[in-house]
């Protein structure tokens, strides 16, 4: 498929209420008509209808029920795709799934590979062992959850043939406030060693345990250059990615021919 010349995307940075999937799904409803016909992507917080919880047992749902569903309504009304995290059960397995979701209602998904040790993630979750790249307008998206900002193997473009991997690397997140330090400093740094786009979605307030989120949702250009940052309030903003000027970068610094090879083998 040949690439839109640009694509616009919603990132909505918000308060969720704690462990009240119907209270988040109407108040994001509200959010996200807003957006109807002004985007191509809209992308909400990890584990957004919940807060980041391990109570998957409480909260978990298989694909196609209430929360799946909400979003293809949500993407079907809008006429974009909407993307974000929630409790997955699966095969006797809880997930922390991010679905990406189509207007025509096709579903992609990706699952959390770095479970979060510190709050035992890892001991309530499974672990995603496979990585897609999501197609939209041509343009690819790779797909991360959280605490996966942490480990830049997982997320390393791949060329083919002087052809990137994709074109957006984006993460939805719980990133608490007393860390954000280091989501500050790792999204440009993927955007940097990937030539690609990096953007990330956080939340802001505080959860049931206690924990504050600050947001800094932003945005970021292939160089690292800061285009976009929603600081610590609550908030809902659209930007525009352009794709020639990524494609001219890539041409004049082809930094990816001289990276180094591996293979993921855990």
């Amino acid at each position: 498929m040949e690439k839109s010349p640009e694509i616009k995307i919603a990132l909505v940075q918000t308060d969720l209420h704690w462990l009240d999937k119907t209270a988040n799904l109407a108040m994001l409803e509200e959010k996200i008509w807003e957006l109807k016909g002004r985007c191509d992507l809209i992308v909400l917080p990890e584990m957004f209808p919940s807060g980041f919880t391990m109570e998957a047992q409480k909260l978990a749902e298989p694909m196609n029920l209430h929360i799946h569903k909400w979003m293809k309504q949500m993407a079907a009304q809008t006429g974009a795709v909407i993307t974000g995290s929630a409790i997955i059960s699966e095969g006797g397995h809880f997930f922390n799934r991010l679905l990406w979701v189509c207007p025509d209602g096709h579903t992609e998904h990706y699952d959390k590979r770095h479970l979060f040790r510190m709050a035992d993630e890892e001991k309530t979750f499974s672990p995603g062992k496979q990585l897609p790249i999501f197609t939209l307008k041509g343009w690819n998206f790779c797909p991360q959850i959280c605490y996966d900002l942490r480990f830049p193997v997982w997320a390393r473009n791949g060329w083919e043939d002087g052809i990137a991997g994709y074109d957006v690397l984006f993460y939805v997140a719980s990133w608490p406030a007393a860390r954000v330090s280091a989501w500050d400093a790792l999204l440009p740094a993927r955007a940097i060693e990937n030539l690609a786009y990096s953007f990330g979605v956080n939340r802001i307030g505080t959860d049931g345990n206690g924990i504050q989120y600050n947001g800094h949702s932003a945005v970021f250009d292939f160089k690292g250059g800061k285009i976009l940052n929603l600081e610590e309030e609550e908030s809902i903003q659209t930007i525009s990615l352009n794709f020639k000027d990524l494609e001219d970068y890539r041409t004049k610094f082809p930094a990816w021919q001289d990276a180094d090879s591996f293979q993921i083998t855990k």
